[in-house]
């Protein structure tokens, strides 16, 4: 038996939003056994936004867990913002893991916001000014606590959970120019140190679904502009070689992909 993952990211919740997701969102009980959350859950990452994300996502029947992004720090909000979400029982992480048992096994979710930098041949470095020597500290510091809730979890299918990219595969779409600011080679270097069977991100909203760690892990984008509905679902475990991945609309439209 499979385990059922649902994700989705970038949603942008605020007052505007609300109840658009949510009737896709019921019906979660009978697709997945969690839904995964990749950042950007709000629009400008207030504590006001958050209560509405805690009310389109809450109490949906299955486990949800979150990982933060870039908008959610906007207002400088984050214990006010992870607060709201935690009093609705969104599991949120940064740089830690949790273990949840399923029909199909036990799924361990290790997740991190992640940060920039840029890709293998075109990446910053930490030389230099203190200022870039920060940024890319912030971005090292932030795959490394991925990588270790990753080793930390003792499960049987691991996914990790990030808000960055960890390929440049998925950005393909975006301005090569801004590829630096969505993501990083440090954070696939995270995915490939554990037993990862599924990478999940968000914020490159014209970027591409499908990609691969240099260690050969799937990385899916899931950020809600790209795959274009409530949530995709992920059918890991058995047939892991040939998974299904599939997904209802907000509009309630029936996709799958091979």
């Amino acid at each position: 038996m499979a385990i059922r993952i649902a994700a989705v990211g970038d949603v942008h919740v605020d007052e505007d939003v609300v109840g658009r997701f949510r009737p896709a969102l019921e019906e979660l009980p009978d697709k997945a056994d969690a839904l995964l959350l990749a950042g950007d859950l709000t629009r400008h990452g207030t504590e006001a936004e958050a209560r509405c994300v805690a009310r389109e996502f809450g109490g949906l029947g299955v486990p949800v867990i979150a990982v933060l992004g870039n908008h959610d720090h906007q207002c400088d909000q984050v214990p006010q913002v992870v607060g709201a979400l935690q009093e609705a029982g969104i599991i949120v992480l940064e740089g830690d893991g949790v273990v949840l048992d399923c029909a199909g096994g036990r799924l361990g979710v290790a997740g991190v916001k992640g940060f920039g930098g840029g890709f293998a041949g075109r990446c910053a470095s930490d030389f230099g000014e203190p200022e870039m020597k920060a940024f890319v500290r912030t971005t090292t510091e932030s795959a490394d606590r991925l990588s270790a809730a990753l080793r930390s979890l003792d499960c049987d299918t691991l996914v990790a959970l990030t808000h960055y990219s960890p390929v440049p595969d998925t950005l393909a779409g975006e301005p090569l120019e801004i590829y630096p600011f969505l993501g990083c080679y440090q954070l696939g270097q995270a995915v490939d140190s554990a037993p990862t069977a599924l990478a999940l991100h968000g914020h490159a909203h014209h970027g591409s679904e499908r990609g691969t760690t240099p260690g050969g892990v799937r990385v899916r984008n899931v950020a809600h502009p790209v795959i274009k509905q409530a949530y995709s679902v992920f059918h890991l475990g058995e047939d892991l070689d040939q998974p299904q991945v599939s997904g209802v609309g907000v509009g309630g439209i029936q996709q799958t992909w091979s």
